[in-house]
Parts: C-alpha cells; structure tokens; sequence
C-alpha cells in the first residue's frame, strides 16, 4: 500500500477531515490529504516534542498556522484543541502521523482511528 493510501484510508472514514505523514525526523512529507501540509517550523517543533514537550508546554502546539493548547505529549502521541476540533500526531518507528478532526466528531474517536493507524505501522515495521 502506498502512503498515500493510509491517508486517504483515513480520512474516509469522516472522524478525520485532514492528515499527513511526514517522516520520523519530519524533514520529508510523504503523504497527505488535500493541502493539509505543515510549515517546517511547525513540523520541526512536533517531531522535537516527541522527545521533549517543554517548547510545546510553552509556545502551544502549532498545526497549519493555528494555535492548539496542548491536552498530551510522550514520546509517542502529542494531542492538541482549539475550541471544538483537535490534532492528533502519533510517532511510529519511522513515521509521524498527523490528523486533524472537525467540531462535530468526539475527540475519543478520531484518536482512535488514529492510534489504530499508528499500531499497524509500528507492527509492519514503519
């Protein structure tokens, strides 16, 4: 299966409106939906809060221009609000997935679908 094909997978199932998959290090986009594409500042600042959240604590977790208060942050998942609609990014063996879900979805479901996401890539060796 393509990159691609994970993303538009996702995004079909209606919990998840946007998403990308960008490479470990976040230096790479591979796949994303529609225009739904970070700036490297933006990525950069995600792909380091895996390892430490202190500059995410700080400044806010930043996704396509907007600001999101930031709800978690390990070295696997970082989840982000704003008013009613979120972003999840999940960091595989070699990946980093990041989705967008709408006001309107419950938060517990497009997190789901995303950390599903996660595992298989994790377990195939991604």
């Amino acid at each position: 299966m393509s990159w691609q094909a994970y993303i538009d997978n996702l995004i079909a199932n209606g919990k998840v409106d946007k998403a990308a998959l960008y490479s470990r290090a976040g230096d790479a986009l591979w796949a994303q939906s529609g225009s739904f594409e970070l700036q490297q500042p933006e990525i950069t600042e995600i792909a380091k809060g895996f390892d430490s959240a202190e500059g995410l604590q700080t400044s806010g977790l930043h996704v396509q221009g907007q600001k999101y208060f930031l709800l978690r942050a390990d070295d696997r998942s970082i989840y982000g609000k704003h008013e009613a609609e979120g972003v999840i990014c999940v960091r595989t063996k070699q990946t980093i997935l990041i989705a967008h879900y709408p006001s309107g979805v419950q938060p517990g479901e497009a997190t789901t679908l995303v950390e599903k996401l996660a595992d298989y890539l994790i377990n195939v060796g991604y």
